[in-house]
């Protein structure tokens, strides 16, 4: 049972937690046809994403077998036969899509996109630089517009930019872990980071960086009561690059859940969020 809640990945639903941006930066997100409704949309992306990784660790068993902690997982270690994964990860497809059904059929087509988008990328897109990070943000994009779309609300110029880009600066940041922790043998694992020079990631990661904390503060100029998340905002920006040059960890739930300074600044900055939209 433990492996199979593992090959889950339930830390990673921290990513679909998106989806109540729209009504959280909207002031909605504890108004009655708001508050009641949040589960469902949550859990319909949940189970995608779950599904998702199930099939993703099925094909890249071989490759995870000369990563250092993926080797651990359930396929590459044994503790989960492929075909058992496979059909873990088709009965959670078919569930989510049963739940995004109920959601609407705009939020349903939102769901299959991103399947879609996720298997494209898991069988050749995820071998391509610069296509492979864009990829992952059109991900996290699809899950702010599902947002928008399960509650009615419509998406901020800007903060659709700040998830752009912060998308983009989390993605190159676990390259740059991953080739850290890798070395040589980086190619094994993932392909595309062979074909990364490092300096570029570098490079890509502090001018994302920097473009997030200008995009953040422009969403706040119109939203004064938020003025004070932007010092917590780029903490947190600094201390995710330090925890990915010093430490190589780049993925950021791991990253979130590891670093106790970087979680507190974190609630920190969501206390204020509440604070100055709904105080």
């Amino acid at each position: 049972m433990r492996a199979y809640i593992q090959i889950l990945r339930p830390r990673q639903w921290l990513k679909n937690l998106v989806l109540l941006f729209p009504p959280l930066f909207g002031g909605m997100l504890f108004t009655p046809e708001v508050f009641r409704e949040l589960a469902i949309p949550l859990l319909s992306f949940c189970l995608a994403s779950s599904a998702n990784y199930a099939f993703n660790d099925v094909l890249d068993a071989d490759k995870d077998a000369f990563h250092p902690v993926k080797k651990e997982r359930p396929i590459p270690s044994g503790a989960i036969k492929p075909q058992s994964a496979f059909i873990l990860g088709l009965a959670l497809f078919v569930v989510a899509l049963a739940l995004g059904f109920i959601v609407s059929m705009p939020f349903l087509f939102t769901l299959l996109g991103y399947l879609l988008l996720s298997s494209i990328y898991s069988f050749r897109f995820k071998d391509i630089p610069v296509v492979d990070i864009f990829c992952v943000s059109a991900g996290f994009l699809l899950r702010l517009h599902a947002g928008g779309l399960a509650f009615n609300i419509p998406i901020s110029d800007w903060l659709f930019l700040s998830v752009f880009l912060l998308s983009i600066f989390l993605s190159i940041g676990k390259r740059i872990a991953e080739k850290q922790v890798l070395l040589e043998g980086c190619g094994n694992h993932r392909p595309v980071l062979q074909e990364y020079p490092l300096d570029f990631l570098h490079g890509t990661m502090y001018m994302t960086g920097a473009s997030v904390l200008v995009t953040y503060a422009m969403y706040v100029v119109v939203h004064p009561g938020l003025l004070y998340t932007i010092p917590l905002c780029c903490f947190g920006l600094f201390r995710y690059m330090y925890r990915v040059l010093k430490n190589s960890i780049g993925d950021p739930a791991e990253a979130l859940l590891q670093d106790k300074v970087l979680l507190v600044v974190s609630l920190l900055w969501l206390l204020f969020i509440f604070i100055g939209i709904y105080a």
